[in-house]
């Protein structure tokens, strides 16, 4: 089944799905700084972590939110303090010292944090789309070097379907939840398209460099920079394919563009309602969308009272952020539900393992017997020819598929539902499979 032998046979029962880790809800950003690997870290602790008897599969996540390790063991509380001690080594930091933060979830509970994780229904904002791709980074790193299996392949694929019906179902990415998403959002319902629209960045903030590259992703036309710092209104320029300004030409640039995106520290205002007044007139009343995400405000409010113009601040733009995380909520609960229904799914597979090894054994056990015997018996037949011998060995094989036929569809029609049944134990007992 390509897995870790069983070290004690006579012991026979499937191994433990068990994740532990911390991520923002239980620990500080401090720690999870302190705790957080690397690519090259990773692929070392991975790598220390399969080589320890007790830990099967392994497969280690690392992004700015959370440190998790996922893997199947034969003991549970073993797997877990290996984890605790190679953590601790590997980023030297005393077990104490993140050991409070740690979250534990075995079987099915484990199962169900992987598929909320994949699909970003555990993330800090959910519905967010970076997860699914950094948790499959970490997944091919774990195949590169051979330290996920069977079963937690098996985990990993279903999580990124899941995560893509859900995607699919469900309205969870589609709402803007940052400041600078939903500037833009704000932009295509004013003006419909904003396909060859001009836009205007004044200032160098991180948000509005985030907004000017959702523009870039909406075809906008031409972009102009402004900032006190002409160098650095230069560099931004370049950055985005634009055209660099002085200050002191905002006012004449608002008689053509139509997005203004304006984040400085400035303490007084840098759009003022009687500059945009008359570049209205010169506009001909063509609408002019400014977006203020500076702090205090750069674009006086007095000019959303104008024709045709629209003045969004931080707080509207908030407020826009609250309501569609209100329907990301909403649409989530559905998520749970298609989440439900997959670890069920995926439990009925994994308890499966238990009657397919069960089969197997049995099947091997036979192959043993009928090559023995047959074997026993061709030495005493040796005027049989080569092609008489070969007709005796398929004969005997297919005896045995016959024989196993009824007794394999019992095995898997008793156990689906409920795996610890009596009839695996008795069929192992009954023809001695753990001895």
């Amino acid at each position: 089944m390509g897995m870790k032998e069983v070290k004690d046979k006579k012991d026979f029962a499937l191994p433990e799905i068990v994740l532990i880790g911390l991520n923002h809800k239980t620990a500080s950003v401090e720690l999870r700084e302190c705790i957080a690997f690397s690519e090259e870290e990773a692929a070392t602790t991975l790598e220390a972590l399969h080589g320890h008897p007790v830990i099967r599969e392994v497969i280690l996540f690392s992004t700015c939110n959370r440190v998790e390790v996922l893997l199947v063991s034969d003991n549970r509380s073993e797997a877990v303090e290996t984890a605790k001690r190679l953590i601790s080594e590997y980023k030297t930091a005393p077990i104490d010292s993140f050991d409070d933060a740690l979250y534990i979830h075995v079987g099915d509970k484990a199962i169900r944090h992987i598929f909320r994780v994949v699909s970003s229904l555990d993330s800090m904002m959910v519905g967010e789309p970076q997860i699914l791709g950094q948790i499959k980074g970490a997944y091919r790193a774990a195949t590169e070097i051979k330290t996920s299996g069977v079963i937690l392949n098996r985990l990993l694929h279903r999580a990124f379907a899941v995560a893509k019906r859900i995607r699919t179902e469900t309205g969870i990415g589609d709402h803007a939840v940052s400041i600078s998403y939903a500037a833009i959002e704000l932009g295509r319902k004013i003006f419909g398209t904003l396909g060859e629209k001009k836009v205007l960045l004044i200032g160098a903030g991180e948000m509005a460099e985030l907004a000017m590259e959702h523009l870039l992703r909406n075809s906008v036309g031409e972009i102009f920079v402004s900032n006190r710092t002409f160098e650095r209104g230069l560099e931004l320029a370049r950055k985005f394919n634009g055209q660099a300004i002085q200050f002191e030409e905002i006012e004449n640039c608002l008689q053509c563009v139509d997005i203004i995106i304006s984040s400085t520290g400035s303490p007084d205002f840098i759009i003022t309602r009687d500059q945009v007044k008359k570049a209205i007139r010169k506009r001909r009343n063509c609408p002019i969308f400014f977006i203020d995400i500076a702090v205090p405000r750069d674009i006086d409010p007095k000019i959303n009272r104008l024709t045709n113009t629209y003045v969004y601040d931080i707080d509207d733009l908030k407020g826009v952020i609250d309501e569609n995380i209100k329907d990301r909520n909403r649409e989530a609960v559905k998520g749970e539900r298609i989440i439900d229904e997959n670890v069920i799914q995926f439990r009925h597979w994994y308890n499966n393992l238990d009657v397919v090894s069960t089969i197997v054994a049995l099947r091997n056990k036979l192959d043993d017997i009928a090559r023995v015997e047959t074997k026993k018996t061709l030495q005493s037949l040796n005027h049989l020819s080569e092609t008489d011998c070969e007709t005796i060995r398929r004969m005997t094989n297919a005896f045995i598929k016959k024989i196993l036929h009824d007794p394999t569809l019992f095995l898997k029609s008793h156990t689906k539902h409920d795996p610890k049944t009596i009839c695996l134990d008795v069929t192992r007992k009954l023809f001695k499979l753990d001895e």
